[in-house]
């Protein structure tokens, strides 16, 4: 037995949904790979402290400087290498922070502070490294810089102390933007793959629907002609087996046809006029059909079986009620960029309207599961003998997004 077509999906709505816990936890903790928009980010972010620092700092230095105080801001070669060397730094506790999340706060939290601690304790060291490097260090007189308890002494008790303070200061603020950044990034991902995942589950659960509504059609239509045949072998045994053969092509068609979920239009309309000289052998001296040419017809893509309950609903409920002649008519028209397929079937003049069945139903759902308020589905007597059934429903000169031509198929 083959599966329905939501046993068929439910692997794939299974790997799109997934664990709600578990793709938290993944967001929470990224891999290397997952991390490189983050590490983007964070190096644009961290580009613009650091030219912000420098113009800022060479900026006041200038101001006094021209009050003739000098030495107060570092230079701004020597505040590019601080932010040189404590950029691998920044990373690193961002990494770590991003991983460690802040759930539960009351555990996290001593670890968040921890990290934001060992990036903003070394900034001042750094940047009197930096300092030295590019031998502009004025922080201690040269006589002060040997070794011995009292030079260690003097060096706590004098500014520096209170200018590490300030630096570790200035940079937690400039550390917990960057926690603040990073964070909403990593929300903006989460909402962003969410709403990936909520658009990949509609649109399985979209096909799944057609399918299961394209399903319902062809039981009912093997159904019909079967009980066709059925009529034929007795009385006609060569009629029933040409009509055999044409069933088997029908078949094939109908089962192609059922695995896309859009087709040509050319194809359409020649199952349907399989299936109506299937129905016209049964009912040869009653009924006469009249279909387009193919040729005729404009490069347009329908839904796959669209038309096949129109007509079919046209046979069965135009010659009941009545002995008389039945005629069915299909025609195709496009008005601006609307495609209008129309079926249209005398009826029995005292016939009275019943509800209408399955075929029609599932075509109108199908119709507003796929093109929403865009398609309009009636099926109404048009006067005492005609009955119409029409479609009007956007013109897919090229397919629709997602559809796939098939070359060669259907001729």
């Amino acid at each position: 037995m083959s599966a329905s077509p939501l046993e068929r999906i439910a692997p794939t709505l299974a790997a799109l949904a997934g664990s709600g816990r578990e793709r938290l936890a993944a967001a929470a903790q990224p891999t290397a790979a997952a991390f490189r928009p983050f590490l983007w980010v964070l190096s644009a972010f961290w580009v613009y402290v650091a030219i912000s620092n420098v113009m800022y700092a060479t900026n006041m230095q200038a101001s006094l400087s021209s009050m003739k105080v000098e030495h107060v801001f570092a230079p701004a070669d020597a505040r590019l290498l601080q932010h040189l060397m404590l950029y691998p730094l920044f990373i690193l506790c961002m990494w770590r922070s991003l991983r460690t999340g802040w759930q539960p706060l009351w555990r996290t939290l001593p670890i968040q502070i921890g990290f934001a601690l060992l990036f903003v304790v070394p900034a001042s060291p750094l940047l009197m490294l930096g300092e030295v490097l590019t031998s502009k260090w004025y922080g201690l007189p040269a006589h002060e810089m040997g070794s011995g308890w009292s030079t260690w002494r003097e060096f706590l008790a004098g500014p520096e102390i209170p200018t590490w303070i300030a630096s570790a200061t200035n940079f937690l603020v400039t550390y917990c933007f960057g926690v603040v950044l990073v964070m909403g990034f990593a929300f903006y991902q989460r909402l962003r793959d969410a709403q990936l995942r909520s658009a990949a589950l509609e649109r399985a659960l979209t096909s799944a629907h057609l399918q299961a509504l394209r399903m319902q059609l062809s039981p009912h239509t093997l159904f019909n002609l079967l009980h066709t045949i059925r009529g034929q072998i007795i009385w006609d045994p060569p009629a029933a087996q040409t009509m055999v053969v044409q069933l088997g092509d029908l078949l094939r068609r109908l089962l192609s046809a059922g695995e896309r979920e859009f087709s040509r239009l050319t194809d359409e309309l020649q199952f349907v006029t399989l299936y109506l000289e299937l129905q016209q052998k049964r009912f040869a001296d009653r009924l006469t059909v009249a279909v387009p040419e193919r040729a005729a017809m404009p490069r347009a893509w329908v839904p796959s079986l669209i038309l096949q309950p129109l007509v079919e609903n046209a046979v069965v409920h135009g010659l009941t009620g009545h002995e008389g002649a039945v005629s069915i008519r299909v025609e195709v028209s496009v008005l601006g960029e609307t495609l209008i397929l129309r079926v249209i079937n005398t009826i029995a003049r005292d016939k009275a309207i019943g509800h209408a069945g399955i075929g029609l139903a599932n075509v109108r759902e199908r119709l507003e599961v796929q093109f929403g308020e865009r398609a309009r589905f009636t099926a109404q007597p048009v006067d005492e003998e005609l009955w119409a059934a029409e479609i009007q429903m956007p013109l897919l000169r090229d397919g629709p997004d997602g559809a796939r031509p098939e070359t060669g198929a259907g001729s």
